[in-house]
């Protein structure tokens, strides 16, 4: 017997047809460095942060279980750092830390401000964003993904496609800033 695919299932897995793409791309860029460890670190965000974006742009949801997985992931690969180079560990967790603090923080304040105007799930990724690329990395991500975002907001709204009060699925223009972090700066 064999097995088809129906139009619509295609059709819904169509746009993570781009992850193998972002993994290559990473790996031929990351590949001349000797540090597995942040080519592992890139991929990890890459891949997970990609499936965010699409998710949230399908739904305006980013699953608890695609955090847990991001976590999990992140978890394994600093365990992972710590067998294989002690010293650098210990730095590289601050470091995590810090972009996990300033990342999930600083989204918390405005979720908990905006009375809804950020998703929890946007709150979430940029904490887990913050493990994968440190305080300066997330922070950076921060500025391009809002800036962004609220530039194409306003161009929706001035081309009355979208309402004052009609709401945007964020993560996706987080991810272009995971995207200029990892493959600009």
């Amino acid at each position: 017997m064999r097995a088809t695919i129906s139009r619509d299932k295609l059709t819904a897995y169509l746009p993570y047809a781009g992850i193998p793409f972002l993994a290559a791309a990473a790996l031929i860029i990351y590949a001349a460095k000797s540090d597995i460890l942040a080519l592992l670190r890139y991929e990890l965000i890459l891949v997970l942060g990609y499936v965010a974006a699409i998710n949230d742009l399908k739904t305006k949801r980013i699953p608890n279980r695609l955090i847990l997985v991001m976590l999990g992931a992140w978890t394994v690969m600093t365990i992972l750092h710590v067998f294989i180079d002690t010293g650098s560990a210990i730095g590289a967790l601050i470091f995590s830390a810090l972009g996990f603090a300033v990342g999930g923080g600083l989204f918390l304040f405005v979720f908990l401000i905006s009375r809804k105007g950020l998703g929890g799930g946007d709150v979430k990724l940029m904490a887990c964003a913050g493990l994968y690329l440190g305080f300066t990395g997330v922070i950076t991500v921060m500025l391009w993904g809002t800036v962004i975002a609220a530039i194409t907001g306003l161009v929706l709204i001035l081309a009355k496609k979208i309402g004052r009060k009609d709401t945007i699925p964020l993560a996706p223009f987080l991810y272009l800033g995971v995207l200029i972090v990892v493959f600009v700066s």
